[in-house]
């Protein structure tokens, strides 16, 4: 009854958060609803980055890595901290300088063309359902080490009514004052469960002489090589480079200042995260080895915790997938009613976009919801999704910050996304995983989305530039 009472009050208190920025009316207005009047400092931006970055992925799904493979698991995080890396360096100030509200309103920026901030309106859209759907099958996870009885439908709904229902109330208010307090709360639970299985297999030494040496082996290892970091560095550490969730923080910041710091910081929290939650993965090696991989970190908490710290560490995991799953979900939703709804109805009041972005925020947590009851495991959702969107946008995001430089234009871009985010999808619905060419058996077909945008982007241009060239002579 301990640990019910501990995740009732958690729940209570982030609604609690939701509905006191709503009755303060600080999400009132577009600007107080998208990005929380630009008022946030590096502590609540790098708390709402991290919070963001520790979802599904990192806890359940790592700690399923770490249990499978070893350190080379910690890859996973670690190539969304040099993803922010590259970030910070390069492009935080950049970003924060543009003053939006979302990824495509700043591609239609870049090459002056409303289709190409549609076209990539639509492909984060369709990606970032299944970011979501992944936090909400996560959440379902970690409910039913507490709550083994009810069915795993039936948790799923009850967390994701939660974090609708406070994202749509406070918007982003409510998301960066409870990504922060989430994030508090997954670095004390984490740190916890860390301490207790290390002292259960007899710390690092009990691991070393547990598990196989391979399982030690780092940057890479015989299950993990090289051709594989380099392929998680480009589908996963580039949605860090380019990512509408990491965006809209930077958005939020105060200054510049504040977005190129909050990135560069996030970056370095990722490491010492990274390695914990693999080891833990490695320590449930260690005590349950009959176990499948994503219960690694459920399986720890029922089996290891006492009453109390149970509790405390469900909260902690429900606070990493919820938090990121808020941001997703504010994000995609401003996206459909900012970049698509305003698009086809340009005079819509403000009040109307706000009252149409809590209605999407609804309807998309819902979908989302749908999409999580049929979707497998975790990791295979979200690199899915990261697949096609980093197949799609990132590129020519980032070549569009060197627009004149690289020569290329909206034709290009609009060509890029739609072709290289589809041929992703395609490739991941079809589940080929090889490409025979001329006779050579080519692994990480997923990365040909990714191929495929960076010739369409380049070639049409050129194309498209030499096109106009000649037609300028002949006239």
């Amino acid at each position: 009854m301990v640990d019910v009472a501990i995740i009732i009050v958690y729940f209570l208190g982030m609604i609690a958060i939701g509905i006191r920025a709503y009755r303060k009316k600080a999400a009132a207005t577009c600007n107080g609803y998208f990005v929380a009047d630009r008022r946030g400092s590096t502590l609540f931006i790098v708390g709402s980055l991290c919070a963001t970055i520790i979802g599904a992925s990192v806890t359940l799904g790592m700690a399923g890595l770490g249990y499978v493979r070893g350190l080379t698991g910690a890859w996973w995080l670690l190539a969304g901290g040099v993803g922010l890396l590259i970030l910070g360096l390069f492009f935080a100030r950049t970003v924060r300088r543009f003053g939006l509200y979302t990824l495509p309103e700043l591609v239609e920026k870049q090459y002056n063309s409303k289709m190409t901030g549609l076209a990539a309106s639509v492909l984060i859209v369709v990606s970032w359902l299944a970011v979501i759907a992944a936090q909400i099958i996560a959440a379902g996870k970690i409910l039913s080490v507490l709550l083994p009885s009810v069915g795993f439908s039936p948790l799923m709904i009850i967390a994701a009514s939660v974090f609708i229902l406070y994202t749509a109330l406070g918007g982003q208010y409510s998301v960066i004052r409870t990504d922060l307090i989430q994030f508090g709360i997954l670095l004390v639970g984490v740190i916890v469960c860390f301490v207790l299985v290390l002292n259960r297999v007899g710390g690092i030494g009990g691991l070393h002489a547990s598990l196989p040496a391979d399982f030690f082996s780092f940057p890479a290892s015989i299950k993990f090589g090289y051709l594989d970091i380099i392929s998680l560095l480009i589908l996963v550490g580039a949605t860090y480079v380019v990512g509408p969730d990491m965006y809209s923080r930077l958005f939020c910041a105060r200054d510049e200042r504040v977005a190129k710091s909050s990135a560069l910081s996030a970056a370095l929290i990722t490491i010492p995260v990274a390695f914990i939650i693999v080891l833990i993965g490695m320590g449930a090696k260690v005590l349950f080895p009959g176990i499948t991989s994503e219960q690694a970190f459920p399986t720890i908490i029922k089996d290891i915790l006492p009453i109390g710290a149970t509790g405390l560490v469900i909260a902690a995991l429900l606070a990493a997938v919820m938090s990121s799953a808020d941001t997703c979900l504010l994000t995609t939703s401003t996206i459909l009613s900012a970049d698509i709804y305003k698009r086809a109805f340009p005079n819509v009041s403000e009040r109307k976009t706000l009252t149409v972005t809590r209605i999407a925020v609804i309807i998309i947590g819902a979908l989302a919801l749908l999409v999580a009851i049929r979707l497998g495991g975790i990791i295979n959702s979200l690199l899915l999704a990261y697949t096609v969107f980093t197949s799609g946008v990132v590129l020519p995001v980032v070549a569009g910050f060197y627009k004149d430089k690289l020569k290329v234009n909206s034709i290009g871009a609009i060509t890029a996304i739609i072709a290289g985010g589809g041929t992703a999808l395609a490739i991941k619905q079809l589940n080929i995983t090889h490409l025979d060419v001329f006779g050579l058996r080519i692994g990480h077909a997923e990365l040909l989305g990714f191929v495929v945008c960076a010739v369409l982007l380049f070639g049409v241009s050129w194309i498209t530039r030499v096109f106009s060239r000649q037609q300028s002579v002949i006239s």
